[in-house]
């Protein structure tokens, strides 16, 4: 008989920063369905809000989709992202969409693997930190990676959203 592992179990973007040969640490946490807020993401790991990223789909009038990745204390400025994406305007993309465009569920939206590669803005706080959390793909899993490797993988931009 198996022996069950207390490890958590490999997401798509696991799986795939592992076949990059990327260092990372799954972190598990505790969800509450009620309450999908980085803010509680961030007390569950005992971590500042401020290293807990959350990953943005927005939608440009001239650029398409487009994804900004911020601290969790941070709101996007919709201005700012729409000039950084190349549009005139931009919006948050409508949480029945994020599934279908990107492979992931609000509160699970990772910026590593998406059904397809969008331009990725990540905010220029990233590169304050050591390390940074972003979601692994699921509710309930973090990603604590190196900044600039995640960088580095998605071919992301560094901007002051």
């Amino acid at each position: 008989m198996a022996k069950k592992s207390d490890a958590p179990a490999k997401t798509n973007a696991a799986r795939l920063l592992d076949a990059a040969d990327i260092a990372y640490e799954l972190v598990p946490y505790e969800v509450d369905e009620n309450n999908l807020a980085a803010d509680h993401v961030a007390a569950q790991l005992g971590e500042n809000i401020e290293q807990v990223f959350k990953t943005l789909v927005l939608r440009g009038d001239r650029t398409g989709f487009f994804v900004c990745v911020i601290p969790g204390n941070f709101e996007v400025d919709l201005k700012l992202a729409a000039q950084i994406s190349g549009s005139k305007n931009c919006e948050m993309l409508h949480v029945k969409e994020l599934l279908p465009t990107t492979g992931y569920i609000r509160g699970g939206c990772s910026p590593i693997g998406m059904k397809k590669p969008f331009p990725t803005f990540i905010h220029e706080s990233a590169l304050l930190y050591d390390y940074i959390y972003v979601s692994a793909g699921l509710r309930g899993l973090q990603l604590k990676i190196a900044p600039q490797d995640l960088i580095d993988f998605i071919g992301a931009d560094i901007y002051p959203l």
